[in-house]
């Protein structure tokens, strides 16, 4: 994959996302049952896909099974805090505090991957941080959206962890393989959970898991790992910002949410520097080449 076709596919993956904030409302189901069905039926998707492909699957190392299970429990805490978050308040809180995924990524990829902290990178996070901070309606956990903004940030600072995961174990296995393997370390990690709760889902709940776990997860997630054997995970949180963008879009459209004015100021000022990012990783390119 050359790098605009893993733009391209980080965008895209991106949007997808986007829409899978919207499930947490159509879905009529606890936040653990939701990402339970989730990644049940995303990671059945990706193991039929991988057969198919004849996708080696053995793994390489005895490490990285350990990396993998680690990663699939971060994932299951990812998706579940972010749906939890989207629940007690609205898509667009949700998707915003996500958001700050690239400030914790910004610090921890040079730590984990021995590279230089770039002072651009630094103050594009400081700025995210500043568009989050312009969303939080007081700073009071008595407050329900103020909780909730807390857990989207929680859901924010384990996908970061998760990306490094990912960086390395696509450098080793086919995105689809890794994606597999984490999504079903997740099933039965989120088992237990999910059956002690006792929700049974509809017909119509079952058949928009479905959708969930096969387009805005396995096929997304995929993609989403698949480029940062190219880009490098500060880039991707980068653009990944734009899930809110899409997410508040999305919700407006289909379920008449209206962001509040903090809310529409924090993401203009999260897109900015995500389109900023994109456009100071193509001159990169071009110097470097």
């Amino acid at each position: 994959m050359n790098r605009n076709k893993a733009l391209l596919s980080v965008n895209f993956s991106v949007f997808l996302f986007g829409m899978a904030g919207l499930f947490a409302k159509f879905i009529m189901l606890p936040a653990i049952a939701i990402t339970f069905g989730r990644v049940l039926f995303s990671s059945l998707a990706l193991l039929i896909f991988c057969v198919v492909r004849h996708q080696e699957l053995r793994l390489k190392d005895r490490r990285h099974f350990i990396i993998l299970l680690l990663a699939g429990v971060v994932l299951a805490l990812h998706w579940w805090s972010f749906l939890k978050s989207i629940q007690m308040s609205s898509v667009a809180i949700g998707t915003i505090t996500f958001a700050t995924f690239p400030l914790f990524a910004t610090f921890f990829e040079p730590i984990v991957f021995k590279e230089k902290l770039k002072m651009s990178n630094v103050i594009m996070a400081f700025l995210i941080l500043v568009g989050i901070g312009i969303t939080f309606p007081d700073f009071n956990f008595n407050n329900q959206m103020t909780l909730s903004i807390v857990i989207g940030l929680f859901s924010a600072f384990s996908y970061a962890v998760l990306t490094l995961f990912n960086r390395y174990l696509s450098t080793v296995y086919e995105s689809t393989v890794v994606a597999m393997y984490e999504q079903i370390t997740a099933v039965f990690f989120l088992l237990p959970f999910a059956v002690s709760i006792h929700a049974m889902p509809t017909v119509i709940d079952l058949c928009l898991l479905i959708f969930l776990g096969v387009f805005t997860t396995a096929l997304a997630h995929s993609l989403f790992i698949g480029s940062l054997k190219t880009i490098s995970a500060q880039l991707a949180g980068i653009i990944s910002s734009l899930e809110a963008v899409y997410g508040i879009v999305l919700a407006f459209i289909v379920l008449g949410e209206i962001p509040a004015i903090r809310e529409i100021v924090g993401g203009i000022v999260i897109v900015s520097v995500a389109i900023a990012g994109q456009v100071k990783g193509k001159k990169d390119r071009i110097n470097n080449s």
